[in-house]
């Protein structure tokens, strides 16, 4: 039986992970645990990518083939993701036609809609359900689009490495395939990945994407106000964000930088907050059931006991190794094992183009 072996890379701001999956003859639809071959980690310095684009390419191409060194991984050719501020993703209702045949009708669709120049942008339509207007069948849909400068800033630096950009996909829909599996495969859940810079926050229902959300606060944030709060390094910052947490009591020296860990962690449950009121409100009877946490930034300690309280919606950490099976020797080193909720990003995008 044929099978497939498909790499998803992600670009963050701190580190670039990569993971490469064996899926049966039938693609992910038809295989029911890929198999995880090998997956690996490089981290980036400072700087080196901002805002979720890849801002020194020659520091990032490097960090790359380091990755492809220390993985072993069988081939070259990657899902990368995309996914910031500069990505834009709406409802947008269309009438009912092939799906190839509305992506390509996107540019005469959308020019009134995005902030930048049709020209200037990426374009894509996932259908998310079908409905009958006045006017005959309608199809739903997310629309995407993504500035060409985004994403070719981060296919550049892939390409710099020798490696061969097959498909750029949002993390959003990434964070949806590989999460929405097993027992969350049939709920409405919303899967919020915390990155340095970058909140992605999915909600899905019975294994779909209804609404993404791109909030632009991570747990970077968190360490920039503690190092300015109680004058530290970033790297002992780092370490103290971690005992000082969210909603704990803490010595008379650290309640500056608790109140200042406190304003950062509100203002981003809050816009989390925020947006399940508005799906809610916008999909009567189908509102959010279960919250699943991933990324580094969701191990702020507190974080996800807070979101739950504000939310009144149970959390858990995601555990995306959990629906997969291991290949054979230690394909995942012990350590990403026990961080599995920082590979959510890779692991889906590897996903996207196995069917």
């Amino acid at each position: 039986m044929a099978t497939s072996r498909v790499i998803g890379l992600d670009i963050g701001t701190t580190r670039v992970r990569a993971a490469e999956l064996e899926f049966g003859s039938g693609g992910p639809s038809r295989t029911a645990q890929p198999t995880v071959l090998r997956v690996g980690e490089v981290p980036l310095p400072p700087g080196a990518v901002k805002d979720g684009e890849v801002a020194e390419l020659s520091t990032v191409s490097s960090a790359l083939r380091q990755l492809w060194a220390q993985a072993k991984f069988s081939h070259k050719e990657v899902v990368l993701g995309v996914g910031n501020q500069r990505v834009i993703v709406r409802d947008l209702e269309l009438p009912a036609m092939p799906l190839n045949e509305a992506r390509a009708s996107l540019p005469y669709q959308v020019q009134d809609l995005l902030p930048v120049a049709v020209d200037d942008a990426l374009l894509d339509y996932v259908p998310t359900g079908s409905s009958v207007g006045e006017h005959g069948a309608l199809m739903q849909g997310l629309l995407v689009a993504a500035t060409k400068e985004t994403v070719l800033a981060n296919t550049a630096a892939a390409e710099a490495a020798g490696l061969k950009p097959m498909m750029v996909d949002l993390t959003a829909f990434a964070l949806s395939r590989v999460m929405a599996r097993g027992e969350l495969a049939q709920r409405t859940i919303a899967v919020i990945d915390i990155g340095a810079r970058m909140t992605t926050l999915a909600i899905v229902a019975q294994g779909v994407p209804r609404m993404v959300r791109l909030i632009p606060s991570g747990g970077q944030n968190v360490t920039d106000v503690v190092a300015s709060t109680l004058g530290l390094t970033t790297a002992d910052a780092e370490n103290a964000k971690r005992q000082i947490g969210v909603g704990f009591t803490v010595p008379p020296e650290a309640q500056a930088a608790a109140q200042a860990v406190g304003e950062v962690a509100t203002s981003l449950i809050e816009a989390i907050r925020n947006t399940f009121v508005y799906y809610a409100g916008s999909h009567p009877g189908a509102a959010v059931e279960h919250i699943v946490l991933t990324g580094g930034g969701s191990q702020l300690p507190g974080l996800g006991q807070y979101l739950s309280s504000a939310s009144r919606i149970p959390a858990s950490m995601g555990q995306p190794l959990d629906t997969l099976r291991l290949g054979r020797g230690a394909p995942v080193p012990a350590h990403l094992v026990e961080h599995q909720h920082e590979l959510a990003i890779p692991l889906g995008l590897a996903f996207g183009v196995a069917s």
